[in-house]
Order: structure tokens, then sequence, then C-alpha cells
């Protein structure tokens, strides 16, 4: 009787260490992750708690700025736009004492994903820098519908509203540390949602026109009317994200979807590098530079805001080579 032994090749066995190594190292820092997310308030005093709330707003809206510059190669300007819309129509009907968390999230989304599939068909006409400049046009005009319809917006002066509540008759949301928790919750389910978009046959179709449109035309694809799905999901994305900044600042103003806020998201999807998770990151970083760091740097925000610009400008090629690892690393953890 003959034993045959198969040995396995030195190559193959290392590469299987290593994948396992990131395997357990991505899913301990994951766990981190979530554990001290849940913790924070328990960490922390009231102010930090409602600045890691405001970053987790600005995450969703990086996240829906990234549908569109990241996988579809569009460098979208004007989700502020849509940021607002959301946060306008949960100011609205807190305003008119619907006060129910629930009710104001499906009511902003559902208004800013109308008003995205209504403005798609134009600014999609366009592609490159003209692109930009039209997202841009619609995020000004947005602002300024903002500062002068006074008798719906209240104007430059703003609108304040009543804290939610999570359900009717329940307990008005205004500890920090509850109100960070929703917002964690809807944050998290956000991004869960899309996890799953993010491997249906739409963004693979966004992704190959991002990459050579010519070509997904000539194969048979309907390039305009997956963009204007795409991009409708997005600006539905960002109205979410603007009924919880109602909810975490109780008051909207035109300030809120000005240009310095889809600045801020436009700089979030790029310091991603093509990476949803680098996305709601550089949206993280940025709140702690304006929010946080800005208050010990004694009024430098502007400064500090514009070299994280810089960097980004001129260190793009090592963020993307991070984000292709970080994409290593989730692929691990699914092995």
């Amino acid at each position: 009787m003959t034993a045959t032994f198969t040995a396995t090749p030195p190559h193959i066995s290392t590469v299987t260490a290593a994948s396992r190594r990131r395997r357990h190292l991505t899913r301990a820092a994951a766990a981190l992750t979530a554990v001290v997310a849940l913790a924070w308030p328990a960490l922390v005093g009231p102010y930090p708690v409602t600045v890691a709330a405001t970053a987790l707003v600005f995450a969703v809206l990086a996240v829906s700025t990234h549908l569109l510059v990241g996988v579809a190669g569009l460098p979208a300007f004007g989700q502020a736009a849509y940021f607002g819309v959301g946060a306008y129509t949960a100011a609205l009907l807190a305003r008119a004492g619907h006060t129910l968390a629930v009710e104001q999230l499906a009511a902003a989304t559902v208004a800013a994903g109308i008003i995205g599939a209504v403005t798609a068909p134009i600014v999609l006409r366009t592609r490159g820098t003209a692109f930009l400049m039209a997202t841009l046009a619609v995020q000004s005009l947005a602002a300024t519908a903002a500062s002068q319809w006074r008798t719906v917006t209240g104007g430059d002066e703003g609108i304040s509203t009543p804290s939610v509540v999570l359900w009717p008759g329940g307990p008005a949301l205004t500890a920090p540390a509850f109100v960070y928790w929703w917002v964690l919750a809807v944050t998290a389910l956000a991004g869960l949602g899309v996890a799953v978009l993010l491997r249906s046959r739409l963004i693979l179709v966004m992704r190959g026109i991002g990459g050579h449109e010519p070509r997904m035309t000539a194969l048979g694809h309907h390039v305009t009317a997956r963009l204007i799905a795409g991009y409708t999901i997005a600006a539905a994305l960002a109205g979410t994200g603007g009924a919880l900044l109602v909810t975490v600042n109780q008051y909207i103003s035109p300030a809120d979807l000005g240009f310095d806020i889809a600045s801020l998201a436009l700089l979030a999807a790029t310091i991603g590098a093509g990476s949803t998770i680098g996305a709601a990151i550089g949206a993280v970083l940025i709140v702690a530079v304006r929010d946080a760091a800005g208050i010990s740097s004694g009024g430098a925000t502007p400064l500090l805001l514009g070299v994280l610009f810089v960097l980004v400008a001129y260190h793009r090629p090592a963020l993307a080579t991070a984000a292709r690892q970080l994409g290593r690393f989730r692929e691990a953890g699914r092995d």
C-alpha cells in the first residue's frame, strides 16, 4: 500500500495565515468600534456626545455624496440641498405637532427623494465640471429659497423645533445621550441599507458608468435611467441625514444647507477615496476638526479645515491605497 501525501505550498499557507490575521483584526476593530460607540455617552460629557451625534449626521450626508462621487464618478456638490429638504420637512412637521421621530424620518426621506428625482434628469444632462456646476446651482437655489421663503422657512432666522418622541405619547427625547443613541441606531440602519445597496446590480452598473460610460451604453445599459435611480436614492439618504440634524439641534436655518456644508460633504467623500466607510470616517474627522479641535485652537477652525483640504488634495493616492487596503480587510472578514 502506497500512501500519498500532498504538501501545501508555503506561499499558500502564508497567504492563508495572513488572511486569517486580517479577518481577526477586522472583526476585533469592528467590535471595539461598536463598543466605544455604544458606550460613548458614559465615557465623556454632554458636549462630546452632541459632537458625536452631529458627526453621525454628517456621516450619512457624506455617504450619500459618496454614492455619486465614489461610485458613479459624478462630482456632486448639491447633496446639501436634499439634506436641507429633509431637515425643513422634519422641522415643519415638528412645528405642526408631528414630533414622532419615525414619522419625521420617513417624510424627510421621501420628500428629499422626490426632489432628487425631479432634479436628476436636469443635472444628469451634464458630466464632469459641468455636472459639478449644475449641482452647485441646485445647492445655491435651495439655500436661496430657504433664506427668502420666510413664511415657510423662517428666513435667515431659521426654525426652532420641539424635541422628538420615539413613540406616540412617549417622553420627549431631550437628554444628549438618548438623542445620540437614536441617531446612532438610525445611522447604523442606514449603513446596513447602503451595504445591501452596494451589492446590487444598480451599483454595479453605476460603477461601470463611472469607469467607462460609452462602453456601458454600447453594452445596452440604460445609463440615464440607472443614474437617475442612483441620484434619487442618494438624495433620499441625504434627506434622512437632514431629519437627524433637526433631531440633534432642534433647529434648522439656511446655513445648514449652504456652501460650507456642501463643501464639507464633498471633502468627506473625497477623503473616503472611493470607500463608503472611508467617507463616513472622513465626515467624523471633519466634524472633529470643526467642532472639537476648533475650540481648543483659539478660533483657527477655517485654517485647520484649509490644511485638511490641502492634505486631501495632495495625498489622494495615499488615501486611495488606504481605501484599497481597507477593502481587502473587509473582504477577508467575509471569508
